[in-house]
């Protein structure tokens, strides 16, 4: 009887030793460490974390696409509305009419259009340059909203993975009886969070990208007007002599 109650002092003191190592050695950087690879969190985040994959790719290639493109759209020539005032003094008409065609650029476009119609009522030219203007503008909007609707569709993707691996957890439970382990758990709330997550990096990404667009884009529409007006006055001024 002795003896049993020895044994098993001595068991419980094995065991709190045990883990009073096993606390110091994670103290002391001794108990290896969890690591977690993208790759890892891939595999957790299933087809909806795939899916936003291919999301943030469009993104990205839709910003930098569209970044250069109204780049190159906004790039003017020092002296171009002044050679263009130049040519129109002078009557030459043909040679503003060539120095738009060597700069292939919405700008120079759209005074092109005002030279074609010079000759008719102003009103029309007007009209004619606004609308080349609208034209331009509306190239390089190009896949605009697509970057807009994953900024949106990114969260709301990542909230239905939440969506769909909590009841992935809650399924486990139901089908586990008395017999409910953490592990068992874990898969659909691992799941839960890291769609989550994917879905508002995604969305953050494509929304900043987004306006950084918008911003540029509205800012080539401000020069666009400033030299259409500019064109109109300069159509008035042969007019004022």
């Amino acid at each position: 009887m002795l003896a049993a109650f020895l044994l098993q002092i001595t068991q419980a003191g094995q065991a709190v030793a045990d883990t009073a190592n096993t606390i110091a050695g994670q103290m002391n950087g001794e108990q290896t460490e969890i690591t977690m690879s993208l790759w890892d969190l891939a595999m957790k985040g299933g087809w909806i974390l795939a899916i936003l994959a291919v999301f943030s790719i469009i993104a990205i290639y839709i910003f930098i696409e569209r970044f250069f493109a109204i780049n190159r759209g906004s790039k003017e020539e020092k002296n171009f509305m002044n050679n263009i005032r130049d040519f129109i003094h002078d009557g030459r008409i043909d040679s503003a009419v060539t120095l738009c065609k060597n700069n292939e650029t919405p700008i120079a476009r759209m005074i092109e259009k005002g030279l074609a119609r010079i000759g008719k009522p102003l009103n029309d030219i007007n009209a004619a340059i606004e609308n080349v203007g609208k034209l331009e503008v509306s190239k390089l909007e190009k896949n605009i909203a697509g970057l807009a609707t994953i900024a949106g569709a990114g969260p709301m993707l990542g909230f239905l993975g939440t969506v769909i691996g909590m009841i992935r957890a809650f399924y486990d439970m139901s089908m586990a009886g008395n017999n409910i382990d953490i592990a068992l758990l874990s898969t659909g709330i691992y799941q839960a969070m890291v769609t989550t997550v994917a879905g508002l990096v995604v969305g953050i990404i494509a929304y900043v990208c987004y306006n950084i667009l918008v911003a540029r884009i509205e800012k080539l529409v401000f020069i666009l007007e400033a030299r259409a007006t500019e064109f109109m006055d300069v159509l008035h001024e042969p007019a004022k002599k």
